[in-house]
């Protein structure tokens, strides 16, 4: 019973960054942040379930080098879009 509700804490924290990455706000400080959100509720999902089945923690070592890879380009992007723009707004690029 309580992995249950575990679960569903862990789908109620992924729809959470789903909903805040699609919302209107769009700094890219608060993209990257509901990315990494997502990708927390990831990890406690195989978490949870590699605990459940017994098997070896070697891949959420792997998840983790790949998230740590994916926020450390995604604050390489934010911290260049601000050096050459001036804010993190997707509003004020002209695409043109």
């Amino acid at each position: 019973m309580m992995i249950m509700k575990m679960y569903v804490i862990i789908i109620i924290m992924f729809f959470l960054g789903n909903l805040i990455f699609i919302s209107k706000h769009k700094p890219l400080l608060i993209v990257l942040l509901s990315l990494e959100f997502m990708v927390l509720s990831i990890f406690f999902f195989f978490l949870m379930y590699l605990m459940m089945v017994n098997y070896d923690m070697y891949m959420l070592m792997v998840f983790l080098v790949f998230a740590v890879c994916e926020g450390v380009l995604g604050l390489s992007i934010l911290v260049s879009m601000i050096r050459t723009h001036g804010n993190d707004y997707f509003q004020s690029f002209n695409l043109l």
